[in-house]
């Protein structure tokens, strides 16, 4: 009976909140949640893999689908931005990030920790350079 009761104020104080002259040019439409809420924020990379080697288009789609959202955005900004013109040593480099943890990974660029002296190298410091410029933008 309580719930009936709730139902019938809470459509009546809705139809009114609709109805009121206050509010009629008002357009009430639902918020996005979810996903849908972060799509402008979140929509991966909208550069195309035309133009690119195999082993480059295989390379850019796993560095923007790593597993966590946040290494997709940093390591998939960085392929859009360098991919094309990084040598085959600094593509086998690349494809070895892809072996380390995403949470390990994303300490690593943040500089949260530091890493050890076989990621720590000029290109790693390229991406980390880039990632944090990118955060502060």
């Amino acid at each position: 009976m309580l719930a009936f009761a709730l139902r019938t104020r809470n459509a009546a104080v809705h139809k009114q909140t609709l109805t009121s002259p206050s509010n009629h040019s008002i357009k009430r439409l639902p918020a996005p949640s979810g996903f849908l809420a972060l799509e402008n924020f979140l929509s991966g990379t909208n550069q195309s893999s035309n133009g690119l080697d195999e082993r480059r288009k295989r390379l850019k789609f796993r560095l923007w689908h790593r597993g966590i959202r946040e290494m997709d955005l940093v390591l998939g900004g960085f392929a859009d931005a360098e991919l094309a013109g990084l040598a085959d040593t600094d593509l086998a480099e690349v494809e070895s990030w892809l072996e380390v943890p995403d949470q390990q990974m994303f300490a690593w660029v943040n500089g949260a920790e530091t890493p050890p002296a076989g990621i720590d190298t000029t290109l790693f410091r390229k991406l980390r350079t880039f990632h944090l410029r990118d955060a502060k933008s």
